[in-house]
């Protein structure tokens, strides 16, 4: 018998590990590990949680009409994965696993214990790309190593890509007759703290709802992204991540639906969907710099030499910018919006994650790991790459000079304070004009239900190019 792990891949459809199983004639079984104790050691979101565990319960069934029956294992850490593995082929007489390729450091050495353990019983493993369009280590320099740097590894990822192509995997079809399939919420496999295992009615789960936005967003907002990306108010974007990060549509899907609706594979940021294309690409540079350089998993940063920035762990500071306490109201209604949604627009993102790191000092460490906690779409190598980015101490990140300003940022991107009112309910009756610097106006009301400025902008931004300029010494 083969045996398919599923991991953060949770689709039928372009799934390698998958499709190689289910070659051939034998009898295919699947596989999802529960692992509560070590999903909370990442900081894996509740919404997360329930978010993917809806869709194994929604996979299972899709498995079951198959003919593929989907085991369910609940390992509480991942230094027990190897063993119950082994005692789950053992059962199951499995000779072959297929999983696709893990890319987190934890995630690896669990990986590499697994190989080890089933070799003992001469169950071959296979592990494949399915996180990326180019799998880690195929996009190179001249030289023969791994990109450091985004812009040469966008240009060399296009070429290998037009060089070799890709190729999307179809799911397979039925291998035998139905079998039953007992809901996840029936089962005694998931911590009761989690709720309902139903998926929050903003994020549907299912490959064709992932499908159906994709398609939605390129029919009608992938010409216009370049210029609607930035404004959370606006349905600029995808909004697919949350389904990319459980592997519920592949990236693979993503670029093939690209150029099938552009009928080209735009090349550069002169041609339309370009702009679009090469977030995609910021994703897999990402992934692949986690491989690369697997201390970032570690809490370390990419430049060393920044491990010796003072930064601050106020826990009140870090409190009023959690709780959207920090009287910038677009900062307060990014993150008032996050612990709501589970989900933040990618330009608001980059302001908070500046205000905490630049204006308030304190460790994107600290940034990154509360992202993690309430993100539907956590993602290590995307969440780490965009906190270090913003921090300054990352790959490609914003030279330390360059501060956002909170204040101009939002009235940039929120010019008539529509996302600020939506979300900041104590500013959803002041006047456009005030609502970036809302302080006076509600001072002339007699209002006193929203708070003043924790920090001023200007001193701050001066701070902290002082701490970025002590390391040149």
């Amino acid at each position: 018998m083969k045996l398919v792990w599923f991991r953060h891949d949770l689709r039928l459809a372009d799934n390698p590990a998958l499709r190689h199983a289910c070659a051939g004639d034998e009898p295919v079984a699947a596989l999802f590990i529960i692992s509560p104790i070590q999903w909370r050691q990442h900081k894996m979101a509740p919404i997360r949680q329930r978010f993917m565990l809806a869709q194994v319960d929604m996979l299972g069934r899709e498995l079951a009409a198959l003919g593929i029956p989907l085991h369910l294992l609940r390992v509480e850490t991942f230094a027990e994965v190897p063993v119950a593995l082994a005692d789950l082929c053992r059962e199951l007489g499995v000779t072959q696993l297929y999983a696709n390729q893990a890319i987190e450091i934890d995630e690896q050495r669990r990986d590499h214990a697994v190989s080890a353990a089933l070799a003992e019983q001469a169950v071959g493993c296979h592990w494949l790309n399915g996180c990326c369009v180019l799998p880690p280590g195929r996009v190179l320099t001249g030289s023969g190593e791994m990109f450091k740097v985004f812009t040469p590894f966008s240009r060399a990822w296009l070429k290998v890509l037009d060089e070799e192509g890709f190729v999307i995997h179809r799911a397979p079809t039925a291998r035998g007759e139905p079998l039953p399939w007992q809901p996840l919420a029936e089962r005694d496999f998931v911590d009761a703290a989690l709720g309902e295992l139903t998926a929050d009615p903003r994020w549907p789960v299912g490959e064709v709802e992932a499908l159906r936005r994709l398609n939605i967003f390129l029919e009608q907002a992938v010409l216009d992204y370049g210029e609607t990306r930035d404004f959370p108010a606006i349905a600029g974007t995808s909004v697919l991540s949350p389904y990319l990060a459980a592997g519920i549509i592949s990236p693979r899907q993503c670029v093939a639906a690209l150029q099938q609706r552009l009928g080209y594979r735009p090349q550069s940021k002169a041609q339309p969907g370009f702009v679009w294309l090469n977030e995609l690409i910021w994703r897999e540079f990402y992934r692949h710099l986690l491989v690369l350089i697997p201390t970032l998993s570690m809490n370390r940063p990419f430049k060393p030499e920044t491990a010796a920035l003072p930064w601050s762990w106020d826990p009140d500071a870090f409190a009023a910018w959690c709780e959207g306490r920090t009287g910038y109201p677009i900062v307060d209604a990014a993150m008032r919006c996050l612990n709501t949604t589970g989900w933040m627009h990618n330009r608001l993102r980059m302001i908070v994650a500046s205000f905490l790191t630049k204006d308030l000092h304190i460790h994107w460490r600290l940034g990154e790991d509360y992202f993690m906690s309430r993100l539907i779409d956590g993602d290590l190598a995307a969440n780490n790459g965009g906190w270090q980015w913003a921090a300054g101490t990352g790959a490609d990140a914003a030279p330390y000079f360059r501060v956002f300003n909170p204040t101009t940022q939002g009235q940039r991107f929120d010019p008539q304070g529509e996302f600020i009112r939506t979300w900041v309910t104590e500013l959803a009756d002041i006047p456009a004009a005030y609502v970036h610097q809302p302080h006076d106006w509600l001072r002339l009301k007699g209002r006193q239900d929203y708070p003043a400025p924790m920090v001023d902008h200007a001193v701050a931004r001066v701070r902290a190019i002082e701490m970025f300029r002590s390391l040149e010494k």
